[in-house]
């Protein structure tokens, strides 16, 4: 019989959750189950997961708090990835794995650093999943990163690196020794690998390259208006799933170039605990050797090879 912690994995086929998946296979020390939609099971990305001999379970995450208790049974720890625009579907989940008596449950995080009201929508609504957490003292632990390297490169005149879709190794690396750690149970993780302004990825970029690469650089103002413009579109249909991406994106650009959010010493000032200290042998890839490997076609491409 194994001794292995029995984890179950909420959206693995995303990018975050293709990562998280990766690193729990790769230590070989959990017992992993992938959590699918019955909508789902017959799609190739749940076929692959299957292939790689991981078992499913199955249930809507619409379904009664009762279904989803049964579904949960003998899970230790349950790690959630879901979708931004379904993030809130998870309060039945919560509650569920109340009673079904997770040991420890990881909401879908994975974001960058900010306050936690009043500044990026798609916070706000994880916050409120948080405090049900809180509400019913389940075991927790919050994960969140820095922007990821493959969203912080620009596109290469010559195309080049236009196939690489995600490239996240390092989170499911992290998760895989967060999650099993004492010292991070009821606590805010925030993971991170490099800090560079943009002028530093741009020159990384050039200089591995051998391309000359046009700035993108906006003004406040325009950044401003940005924002203003999608939060005004998306009150005219606020359950609009391409308005409401609309207005994450340039929120996330507000926090990152105006606010400037996203740094270790905010996150500290939050009270998280800074995961390259907790592990100080983990050593993230840097985003020079991530761009080499994109550069060698060694990146992810649109059907996860």
């Amino acid at each position: 019989m194994s001794t292995k912690q029995k984890v179950l994995l909420l959206g693995a086929t995303g990018a975050t959750g293709i990562s998280i998946l990766d690193g729990l296979l790769e230590t070989k020390q959990f017992d992993v189950e992938v959590l699918v939609r019955p909508s789902s099971v017959e799609k190739p990305s749940v076929q692959q997961i299957k292939d790689r001999g991981v078992p499913l379970r199955v249930s809507d995450l619409n379904a009664s708090q009762e279904e989803l208790v049964s579904t949960l049974q003998g899970i230790g720890i349950l790690i959630s990835a879901i979708g931004p625009h379904d993030v809130l579907q998870q309060k039945t989940l919560v509650r569920a794995a109340k009673s079904a008596g997770i040991k420890r449950f990881i909401p879908c995080a994975f974001i960058t650093i900010a306050p936690p009201q009043g500044t990026m929508l798609l916070r706000d609504e994880k916050e409120i999943i948080y405090n049900e957490i809180k509400r019913l003292e389940l075991p927790y632990t919050v994960i969140d990163f820095g922007y990821w390297h493959q969203i912080s490169f620009p596109c290469l005149p010559s195309g080049r690196v236009d196939y690489v879709v995600w490239y996240m190794r390092d989170i499911g690396r992290f998760v895989s020794r967060i999650i099993v750690d004492e010292r991070t149970v009821n606590k805010y993780v925030y993971t991170w690998g490099d800090i560079l302004t943009e002028n530093e990825i741009l020159d990384i970029v050039e200089e591995l390259s051998g391309e000359k690469v046009k700035s993108q650089h906006k003004s406040v103002q325009e950044m401003e208006n940005q924002l203003d413009d999608a939060q005004s579109s998306l009150s005219l249909d606020p359950t609009d799933p391409g308005k409401r991406t609309l207005v994450y994106i340039a929120q996330y650009v507000y926090s990152k170039y105006v606010r400037q959010d996203n740094q270790p010493r905010y996150a500290n000032y939050f009270g998280y605990l800074d995961a390259r200290e907790l592990y100080p042998d983990f050593k993230p890839i840097s985003f020079r050797e991530l761009f080499t490997e994109v550069l060698q076609g060694k990146g992810k491409t649109p059907d996860g090879h």
